[in-house]
C-alpha cells in the first residue's frame, strides 16, 4: 500500500511504479522515439501522440489490462520504462500475461528489474492475481534475464505464437505464481 504522500502504487530503493496517464504522451513518446534500436525488433511501443492516446486509452479504460510506468527516483520520476498486465482473466483462473520495455537512457541499470518485482508484488497484492506470464522471443536475451532475475520459470515453448514485425515469432512461455514469491 503506497504512503499517502506517495504518487507511486508501490516503491523501492531506486523506482516507483504508477499507473500510466494521458499527460504521459509528451514523455512516454519521446523515449520510445530514443529507445527504437533497442526495442528492435521485439517490441514496438507508441511514438506518436495520437498512437499514445490509442495505447493508453487501452491501458487505463480496459478492465482486462492494467499499465504501469517504471519511474526513476533519482530523475524526479523520469519514466525508465513500462510493465503492462494484459489479458487479465478473473474467476478460477486470476491470470495475467506481462509485456515490458526498458527505455535506452535506463536500460542495463537494474531500474526494471526492479519495477518488474513492484508490478509482480501489485499484481498478487492489490490486484488479487495469482499467475503472471511472460511471452518472450527466444533470441531476445536481455528480457530472458529479466524473467529469470524476477524468479519467473521456463514452463515451455510456443511456435509461431505471436505476429510481431512482419511474422509469426517462436516464444519461451515464463510465469510465476503467488505461492513462488512467498
Amino acid at each position: 500500500m503506497p504512503h499517502p504522500a506517495s504518487r507511486y502504487l508501490a516503491e523501492g530503493p531506486r523506482v516507483g511504479i504508477r499507473h500510466f496517464t494521458y499527460e504521459d504522451s509528451a514523455e512516454f513518446t519521446a523515449r520510445a522515439r530514443e529507445s527504437k534500436e533497442l526495442h528492435h525488433p521485439w517490441l514496438f511501443p507508441p511514438d506518436g501522440a495520437a498512437a499514445y492516446a490509442a495505447y493508453a486509452g487501452r491501458l487505463i479504460e480496459d478492465p482486462s489490462k492494467a499499465g504501469f510506468l517504471v519511474c526513476a527516483k533519482d530523475d524526479g520520476g523520469g519514466i525508465a520504462g513500462f510493465v503492462n498486465i494484459n489479458n487479465i482473466v478473473e474467476g478460477a483462473f486470476q491470470c495475467g500475461a506481462l509485456g515490458y520495455g526498458a527505455f535506452a537512457h535506463a536500460a542495463g541499470r537494474g531500474l526494471m528489474r526492479e519495477g518488474l518485482d513492484l508490478v509482480v508484488g501489485h499484481a498478487f497484492g492489490p490486484l488479487r492475481l495469482h499467475r503472471l506470464e511472460i511471452n518472450v522471443q527466444p533470441a531476445n536475451t536481455a528480457s530472458i534475464a529479466l524473467a529469470r532475475a524476477c524468479g519467473f520459470r521456463l514452463e515451455g515453448f510456443s511456435p509461431g505464437m505471436l505476429f510481431i514485425d512482419g511474422a509469426w515469432r517462436d516464444h519461451e512461455r515464463w510465469a510465476i505464481t503467488a505461492e513462488m514469491r512467498a
